[in-house]
């Protein structure tokens, strides 16, 4: 994104921190930045923070004479490729929706001859009441850009939609809207999730925890990076993640036959949850509870080893991603792995560990590990998208490197 300009407009609410880390990771991919500071973002970032970070001075002031002197608000509003709105609040919204205009942010947003890239954040109340969805509604229909509101925790403690995207996930935003190729243009990704259900009998399966979050991630993370990202999927209840190729699958097999069908690609990641195990013979009838409360013995059989097929197979991408879910030894587990099946990284995490009171299974933070020929990087906690958008940067490295 060399040679481009931004114009951030930083609104009032607690992600307006994130808005520092957005300045910073397009400074490293040589985009300029201005930056509005409205009155109540200035409440949690301050002018100095973000202008030390932009390089330019901060704008807040409509009716500012130095300003208008040196820069109008008409020409800051049109000088830049994109206008970013992060965090987007209720107010700025609503203001442009309805045409409203009463300091420099709005003003702006209403003089731009730019496209508008929204990044909401608030409360999930405020998000899901029928006055900011029509808002949104209308903000779509004049052709305004959004990225988010992600699902999580807000800083009052309510769980839902309203997290502000993260900062990686509003630069790969702001590539698309500027019809820039990502760092993974031109790569073919195929991305495993969820968990995979063996029968018993027509209403019984054999399963686990797996929510799929985190594969799911990984597939949005992979695709806004610019990669053709196909994504085989077990029985979960996600939304597939936007332009990736979706293929549901139930069992282990149907997985194996799923990958194998989507072959040839540059990148494997197998972050499905898949059973080691299935019934023997699955029962054409429901199994009825014995009279005599004697348990049914089902026999198991071992599934398909689909990471080793794979990393063994004629059709080997050239990157092969494993995971590792492990309670116990979790890095020397890992390691072990990565040898035994073949893979070139295997990311490692403790699925029994408690994040913010949430399992790693179907919670919305994870703690990982990335184990390569090179060794271990230990992650910190880190949301499932974050995860993804920073594996998404690893592998566009590891490909440029490789290339």
């Amino acid at each position: 994104m060399h040679g481009k300009s931004i114009l951030l407009i930083i609104g009032g609410g607690i992600a307006a921190y994130k808005s520092l880390e957005l300045i910073r990771r397009l400074s490293e991919r040589g985009v300029k930045t201005r930056a509005i500071l409205t009155k109540a973002g200035a409440e949690f970032v301050t002018p100095l923070s973000v202008s030390s970070l932009a390089g330019e001075k901060v704008f807040s002031d409509l009716f500012s004479l130095t300003d208008e002197a040196e820069m109008g608000h008409i020409e800051l509003s049109r000088s830049a490729d994109l206008v970013v709105v992060a965090p987007a609040t209720a107010d700025l919204m609503g203001k442009l929706a309805g045409g409203l205009a009463n300091d420099l942010a709005s003003t702006a947003l209403l003089a731009t001859d730019k496209p508008i890239l929204m990044a909401p954040a608030m409360n999930v109340r405020m998000w899901e009441s029928p006055s900011v969805r029509r808002s949104v509604e209308q903000l779509k229909k004049d052709g305004v850009l959004f990225v988010g509101p992600n699902d999580g925790e807000m800083a009052c403690g309510e769980f839902g939609p309203g997290r502000m995207a993260e900062p990686l996930e509003i630069v790969a935003a702001i590539e698309r809207a500027l019809k820039i190729e990502g760092p993974l243009a031109g790569v073919r990704a195929l991305v495993t999730a969820g968990p995979t259900r063996e029968p018993v009998d027509p209403v019984r399966f054999l399963a686990n925890h797996s929510s799929g979050k985190q594969g799911y991630a990984i597939a949005d993370a992979l695709a806004r990076a610019g990669a053709d990202t196909t994504l085989i999927s077990g029985p979960v209840s996600l939304a597939p993640p936007t332009g990736v190729k979706l293929m549901r699958v139930t069992t282990a097999r149907e997985m194996l036959a799923a990958c194998e069908s989507a072959l040839p690609a540059d990148v494997l990641v197998m972050a499905a949850a898949v059973a080691d195990w299935r019934p023997d013979i699955a029962a054409n009838s429901k199994i009825k509870k014995s009279t005599d409360r004697i348990v049914p013995l089902i026999k198991l059989v071992e599934n398909p080893d689909i990471l080793h097929t794979l990393a063994h197979g004629p059709q080997r991408p050239r990157l092969v991603i494993g995971f590792a879910a492990e309670t116990d030894d979790v890095v020397e587990n890992a390691v072990a792995k990565r040898a035994r099946k073949g893979a070139d990284w295997i990311i490692a995490n403790d699925v029994s560990a408690n994040l913010d009171g949430e399992s790693v299974m179907g919670g919305e933070k994870n703690r990982i590990h990335l184990i390569s020929e090179t060794g271990t990087e230990d992650w910190p906690e880190l949301s499932k998208s974050e995860v993804g958008s920073r594996l998404a940067l690893r592998i566009a490295d590891k490909l440029k490197g490789a290339a």
